[in-house]
């Protein structure tokens, strides 16, 4: 019986250990954070269809998110990180990473731009969502496979 809970307890340790492991993994830092700008882009884009009424502290909160993201996603994209774990990054990201980091830094520009100026209406956060939005999708064409 003993061995059993030992034999347990140690699958258990090696099941967690293999997850903080996954966790670090550039792949899953990269996916976390496309799930920020998700987020992000969808709060946006709640308010900017009236699905949810116009507020400054969301629209201020995605804007930051989008920002920082936008400055540090390149540092994700390590050697040897090209593939595996389902990735949808393209092998022209390391090919072209000089460009890769400025499209990047584009997005993180857009977004503080538009924080300098904060929306103050539905509108407003439209017309800064289609701003940013377009960055993402210039980035997204060449360095997203589609899957």
């Amino acid at each position: 019986m003993k061995l059993k809970v030992v034999l347990s307890a140690a699958a258990a340790i090696c099941l967690g250990v293999s997850a903080a492991i996954a966790a670090g993994e550039p792949q899953v830092v990269r996916q976390e954070e496309m799930k920020k700008v998700g987020g992000a882009m969808g709060a946006l884009g709640a308010i900017a269809k009236g699905e949810k009424p116009y507020d400054a502290e969301a629209v201020t909160a995605a804007l930051t998110t989008l920002a920082e993201v936008g400055k540090t996603f390149p540092d994700h994209f390590p050697a040897g990180s090209e593939t595996g774990m389902d990735s949808e990054a393209a092998p022209a990201i390391w090919q072209n990473m000089d460009d890769f980091k400025a499209k990047s830094a584009k997005l993180a520009s857009a977004a503080e731009a538009q924080l300098a100026t904060l929306p103050a209406d539905q509108a407003g956060v439209a017309a800064a969502m289609q701003a940013v939005g377009a960055t993402c999708g210039d980035c997204h064409q060449t360095y997203r496979l589609k899957k």
